[in-house]
């Protein structure tokens, strides 16, 4: 039965492949060897084999050899100039077998299978025909098959370089923007995609198994994740109620926040990002995006000591990170982290779109991270209005900002200070802006047309003229301190709250 063909093949790819048939190296260093084809042959005719193929010996009874049966087949191989020989069953080589082996160059091997199944299987390889590349393929699958199964850690590194192994091709996830869950070598985590499986070199038995491999590794994937971040995502949702619940409802939610396992009693402090495409402002990061994004920030996070946990709020994006009361760096080590998550997101979404940061100061309790979630937020919006697209705006952990910015948190308190500046809201923006900013020099100045003048650049006169057209757009007298003092708190919370 020779087989010989031109495109040869290694000896050491057969025995990768043929692991199904328990092939192993009985003796011989088989690297670098050759086969140029595959015989059937019994032990009294292998002196006939043809030089460089692949020889098993077929036996003429169901039991094994004897030592000098196999001694002579052994000599009979090497001078026919076989490549390898094998032997199937329970065959154990003796000394002197080895011995005529090593000094004919010749690799013998053990297989636990039918000669005429291994004969077929080994000839699909060598032919590299549609045969052989389907016999790749079928071990391909089979063993990344078998390494989903047993369930690993990093089940992603694993079922990769078991794929390249089977496959002799490196194979790796691309992880490229614009895949979709549809796609043929598309890598998703449920129906998100988080990248496409390529290989170094495309042949007949890659492009046949890469579909079937992508979704073994999805589903893989799918339940790693469900088993790894199930829980914190499940507990996300209860942070999203506690920071937009009415404040009769914290002390109820935080109860049912801390049975889910979320730490409410520690320090948090919350990042908020907010994705844009700074030429398309009305442009929104698909849903199914979204999901892609937190995952990869969950598996960013994974190792780390503090506790994380990632909330989406629409196609905005809350990393909170929670630690012991009056840990050191606690904003610091946010930053870096969601930093890092801002340059691999982009890979997911494309460069095209801006991730603006707001951080919130450390804050402890339930209260706390509403507060360190709504200072983040004003600060990530004030940057995205500001037209400061990619931004990190970072909240002051003690200064004035951050008291305004706690009264802002108060719906009551926006609304009576919103009413205050009404009528200079009805001018229009622009004549409102520059109305409050002229308003809060004069006010914070101590009603001094001269200080006002230098803080805004203009002559005394301009102040004054402005201030008693605002006096007279407001119907407020305002040397009145009830009233200098409400409309200061005002101007300075649309000031801190639009910056």
């Amino acid at each position: 039965m020779e087989q010989t063909t031109s495109d040869r093949v290694e000896l050491g790819e057969i025995i990768e492949q043929a692991e199904r048939f328990r092939t192993r190296v009985l003796t011989g260093d088989p690297d670098g060897v050759e086969v140029l084809g595959v015989e059937m042959l019994a032990l009294d005719d292998l002196a006939r084999a043809t030089r460089g193929s692949l020889v098993i010996a077929t036996l003429p009874t169901a039991e094994a050899p004897r030592a000098y049966q196999i001694d002579i087949a052994v000599r009979r191989t090497i001078s026919s100039g076989a490549a390898v020989l094998v032997l199937t069953g329970d065959v154990t080589l003796s000394e002197t077998s080895r011995t005529l082996a090593r000094r004919g160059a010749l690799v013998i091997l053990g297989a636990d299978a039918a000669p005429s199944e291994l004969a077929v299987f080994v000839d699909r390889l060598v032919r590299r025909g549609a045969a052989g590349a389907l016999s790749r393929a079928e071990h391909a699958i089979e063993a990344v098959s078998r390494a989903a199964d047993a369930g690993t850690d990093d089940i992603r590194t694993v079922v990769l370089e078991v794929a390249s192994a089977a496959l002799s091709v490196d194979v790796h996830i691309d992880e490229v923007p614009g895949v979709r869950w549809s796609d043929a070598d598309a890598v998703c985590i449920g129906e998100v995609p988080i990248g496409r499986l390529v290989a170094a070199r495309d042949d007949p038995a890659v492009s046949i198994a890469r579909p079937v491999i992508a979704s073994v590794l999805s589903r893989a994937l799918s339940r790693e994740t469900q088993d790894r971040f199930g829980p914190v995502r499940s507990r996300a949702d209860l942070i999203v109620e506690l920071l937009f619940a009415e404040s009769s409802r914290i002390d109820g939610l935080a109860v049912d926040a801390a049975r889910a396992g979320l730490p409410v009693q520690l320090s948090h402090s919350v990042a908020w990002l907010i994705p844009r495409v700074p030429d398309d402002r009305e442009r929104r990061v698909p849903p199914s995006l979204v999901a892609a994004l937190e995952v990869r920030a969950l598996q960013l996070v994974d190792d780390r000591d503090e506790t994380w946990h990632v909330a989406a709020f629409h196609d905005d994006l809350l990393i909170v990170a929670s630690e012991e009361l009056g840990a050191a760096d606690h904003q610091r080590r946010l930053r870096d982290v969601v930093e890092r998550f801002v340059e691999q997101a982009a890979v997911l979404v494309g460069t095209e779109w801006t991730f603006t940061m707001g951080l919130g100061t450390p804050q402890s309790g339930a209260g706390g991270l509403r507060q360190s979630a709504t200072e983040a937020r004003i600060a990530a919006e004030s940057a995205v209005a500001g037209g400061r697209l990619g931004a990190v705006e970072v909240t002051d952990v003690t200064g004035l900002r951050r008291v305004l910015l706690d009264f802002y948190a108060s719906p009551l308190s926006r609304t009576l200070l919103d009413d205050v500046l009404a009528p200079l809201d009805a001018l229009g923006p622009e004549r409102a802006e520059t109305s409050v900013r002229t308003l809060l020099a004069y006010l914070s100045t101590r009603n001094s047309l001269a200080r006002a003048a230098e803080i805004l650049t203009l002559h005394p006169n301009a102040v004054n003229y402005r201030i008693r057209r605002i006096e007279q757009t407001l119907e407020l007298e305002l040397d009145d301190p009830d009233v200098r003092f409400a409309l200061e708190l005002a101007c300075r919370l649309r000031l801190v709250s639009s910056r």
